[in-house]
Order: structure tokens, then C-alpha cells, then sequence
């Protein structure tokens, strides 16, 4: 589609330590605009459901920005172990592109947690803010998945495909009707968020959005996994599922579990009230 938004001359003054020609690349500006979107939602609910001070919001984002990165970046070596454990190197050659999600997910949660216990907020309250939270920012990465072609879809020609013709773009093959995954990812994620949105209204304990947001992931993950066609991304179990597709059942499972028991601890909360 568009992995280059635009590119502009370098001024006379800077060109001794910088390019001549600066880029911006659709993938890294639609990250960079969905982190400040993402900030700003979690600055006006936290300061809104608990007077969380913007200070603490900006401590809490970039403790997340930094997790999400290091977790991204390391769980690409899942993808090819043989390659990045022989050159390490390339995990850090490129920033603009490389993430793996749920390396980024799977280390943001932890630091969540070990956050709002050293700041003393409340945890499962918070977590349900940061469900939408992480919508937002996933969602709007994902659009810059399909302006620069990553994540891409396996050939298809029916009248939902979309076809690259971008050189740059990392879609292949080029000029070929795909399944366009990038968009089924758009499309689940902003429809969990605005599922979410209606449920937060009434929700039944401390959490829900949370959990209900990971099972809803990753349930619909599992799925578009099957239309990907950058089989690069890695699979295990004599390739029966991706990568994604293992961690998306833990998760699921994992995240079941917790619901069921928080809700069945609400329930008994609520009978001993009335009791």
C-alpha cells in the first residue's frame, strides 16, 4: 500500500549528522500515533475513576512502551531461533518494523502489575482501563501493518482481497490478489473495544474488561492466523499451529480461568450482601 508516508530534505544545518533525506514510515507513525492516543485515554480515565496525576501516567506509559518493545523484539527469535541466535544484531538493526505482539503483551502485563502495586493503584480497575487502552494502540499499528504490507494474507481471490503493488512493502507476492488480514486484525480489534465500551457500563467485578478483552484476542486470532501467509512468523508441532496460534490458546485458557473465578467470587460477594 504505503510503507512511505512521506520523505523531505534534511536542512543544510542538520546534514552533518543526519540523512539528507529523512522518511517516515507508515508503520512507525501509526505506533507513535496510537501510543498518544493510548495516552491520552489512560490520562483522562485514570485522573477521572482515580486522580491518577498525569506524571503517573507518563511513568506508567513509558514503563509499558519500554516492556512492549524488549518483549516484541525478543520473541521474534522464536521465529527463526537459528538466525538471531547466530546474529543477534539484526533483532536491533530495524525499529520501525519486527514486534511481535504477544512478546509485547506478555511483557507489558507483568510490568502492569508490578507498576500499580509500587504506585499503590488499584490493580484489576486499572487493568480495565489499560484493556482499552491497549485496543487503541493495537489497532491503530495494525493500520500501519497495512500501509507497510507486513502480516499479510494468503492468496485470494475474492471480492474482500487486496492487492500490493508497493516494491517496499513487505507483502508478497506483489500484484496478487491477498486475504487482507491487516484489516480482519483492524476490524476485530476496534469491534472488541467497542463491545467493551458497552459492557464497562455495567460490567459484573473488577476485571472484566480485561480478561473478556484477552479472550476475545485471542480467540479471534486464532483464526486469522489461518489466513496469514508470511509463514516466516514461525510454527510449532510439525506445523500444525503458529507461534500465535500456541500462545493464543494459553492465553485463552488462562484467561478463562481467572474470569470464572472472579466471577464466581463476585457472585458470592453479592450473595453474602444480600444475605
Amino acid at each position: 500500500m504505503h510503507p512511505i508516508l512521506f520523505e523531505f530534505g534534511t536542512p543544510e544545518f542538520l546534514t552533518s549528522f543526519l540523512p539528507d533525506t529523512m522518511t517516515i514510515y507508515s508503520y512507525g507513525a501509526m505506533i507513535a500515533l496510537g501510543a498518544l492516543f493510548g495516552f491520552l485515554y489512560t490520562g483522562w480515565q485514570a485522573k477521572k475513576q482515580f486522580n491518577v496525576p498525569f506524571e503517573t501516567t507518563n511513568e506508567l506509559i513509558l514503563a509499558i512502551l519500554i516492556a512492549a518493545i524488549l518483549g516484541g523484539k525478543l520473541f521474534i527469535v522464536f521465529e527463526d531461533p537459528s538466525r538471531y541466535l547466530n546474529h543477534p544484531m539484526e533483532l536491533f538493526e530495524n525499529f520501525s518494523q519486527g514486534f511481535v505482539f504477544y512478546g509485547s503483551l506478555l511483557f507489558a502485563i507483568p510490568t502492569l502489575l508490578i507498576f500499580f502495586k509500587i504506585k499503590k493503584l488499584p490493580i484489576l480497575p486499572m487493568l480495565d482501563i489499560m484493556a482499552i487502552t491497549t485496543l487503541i494502540v493495537h489497532g491503530t499499528g495494525r493500520i500501519g501493518c497495512f500501509l507497510a504490507g507486513c502480516c499479510y494474507g494468503i492468496p485470494y481471490d475474492g471480492f474482500l482481497s487486496v492487492v500490493f503493488t508497493d516494491p517496499q512493502c513487505q507483502a508478497r507476492p506483489l500484484n496478487t490478489p491477498l486475504h487482507p488480514t491487516q484489516l480482519y486484525s483492524i476490524g476485530l480489534l476496534f469491534g472488541i473495544m467497542i463491545l467493551l465500551s458497552v459492557i464497562k457500563r455495567r460490567k459484573s467485578f473488577e476485571g472484566e474488561l480485561f480478561l473478556l478483552y484477552l479472550m476475545l484476542y485471542s480467540f479471534g486470532r486464532i483464526w486469522i492466523e489461518f489466513f496469514r501467509g508470511d509463514f516466516s512468523r514461525g510454527f510449532i508441532f510439525d506445523n500444525l499451529l503458529s507461534n500465535s496460534q500456541f500462545i493464543s490458546l494459553l492465553v485463552f485458557v488462562i484467561s478463562m480461568y481467572f474470569y470464572n473465578k472472579l466471577r464466581n467470587k463476585s457472585r458470592k460477594g453479592n450473595k453474602n450482601k444480600v444475605g
